[in-house]
């Protein structure tokens, strides 16, 4: 039986693999909610939907719906990261089952009250983990696991997606509200090695500013060292060109491991693993948000010690100011 979906932060960047996950998984959406009325995506997904701007008349609408053959059954999140809490809860309080953008929170203790909110209303949280899904890294999370099980592989992880000045005056560039650069752009990478490589020892920070992050995570079966940014001038020469240049690497004992194709499509399958019951729930989530909660929060102490060969380019002004 199709679901019926409402979707909440559909004016977003995110909302149309949402949309297009919801109708190729053969489902229905009913609602939709934003602040922001540029939603003219809908029309080429579920024109007939339901529309609101404000969250009172979506919550009204929805609650209406209740009884009847258009009650909701799942809601999506793909709000602002500081938002995703208070979402999940009213997604769980209306009597629905939730699909969360990650960051699914952005402190630990959050998760515990999100169980608290499971345990009373008899619903479940599913984070997107699209990572877990992709072919290359299932295929590599079998090499480790089938491998010598004492050997600690040595891995570095660089991710940079470059981003302009609007990113700096959106939700985005407020750590309170994105939770900074390792939360917003690094969290799914964090999940991907703590899945393949085991839980963590240790959480040290190099350098943290408005336009990187770089440190060392040691983790069962790995030491990993890892740059994250948005600064296009880092960028290599062969950094893929288009709407958003981007580059990835990771490098296990010196050899580098491939997993550039292939991520757009993997919403889709998310949402596939999610109704058939094979979700990632809130336990799993506790591993990355705890990571990127230490980054946060931590002291950096420079460059010493394993650091990654990135973290020594020079760092550049914020451009309105920034200081942390």
């Amino acid at each position: 039986m199709p679901k019926n979906f409402a979707i909440i932060g559909v004016a977003g960047y995110i909302a149309p693999r949402h949309l297009r996950a919801i109708k190729e998984t053969g489902n229905r959406l009913i609602s939709a909610y934003d602040r922001f009325d540029s939603v003219g995506i809908m029309d080429s997904f579920f024109p007939e939907a339901s529309f609101f701007v404000e969250q009172e008349l979506f919550d009204r609408f929805n609650t209406r719906l209740k009884g009847t053959d258009r009650q909701i059954d799942m809601v999506s999140v793909c709000t602002p990261n500081y938002l995703h809490d208070a979402h999940c809860r009213y997604g769980m309080r209306l009597g629905a089952d939730v699909i969360c953008e990650k960051p699914l929170v952005l402190n630990p203790w959050n998760i515990d009250a999100l169980q608290a909110v499971e345990r009373e209303t008899g619903h479940r949280v599913y984070n997107i983990f699209q990572l877990r899904l992709h072919k290359s890294i299932i295929d590599l999370r079998e090499k480790i696991a089938s491998g010598p099980k004492d050997k600690v592989y040595d891995v570095d992880l660089t991710y940079m997606t470059s981003r302009g000045n609007w990113y700096y005056t959106s939700w985005k560039g407020d750590e309170r509200k994105s939770g900074g650069i390792a939360t917003n752009i690094g969290v799914h990478f964090y999940d991907m090695l703590t899945w393949v490589f085991g839980g963590i020892k240790q959480n040290v920070v190099h350098v943290m500013s408005h336009d990187r992050c770089a440190g060392y995570l040691e983790l069962e079966r790995a030491r990993v060292r890892y740059f994250l940014s948005i600064n296009a001038d880092l960028l290599p020469a062969n950094a893929v060109q288009g709407e958003k240049r981007t580059y990835r690497t990771i490098n296990i004992d010196g050899e580098e491991f491939e997993f550039s194709e292939g991520f757009t499509e993997l919403h889709n399958e998310s949402y596939r693993q999610i109704l058939a019951g094979k979700g990632f729930g809130l336990d799993e989530v506790r591993n990355c948000i705890e990571i990127v909660h230490g980054i946060r929060h931590a002291t950096p102490i420079g460059l010493k010690g394993d650091y990654h060969p990135l973290a020594k380019e020079p760092l550049v002004p914020h451009p309105f100011g920034w200081t942390r």
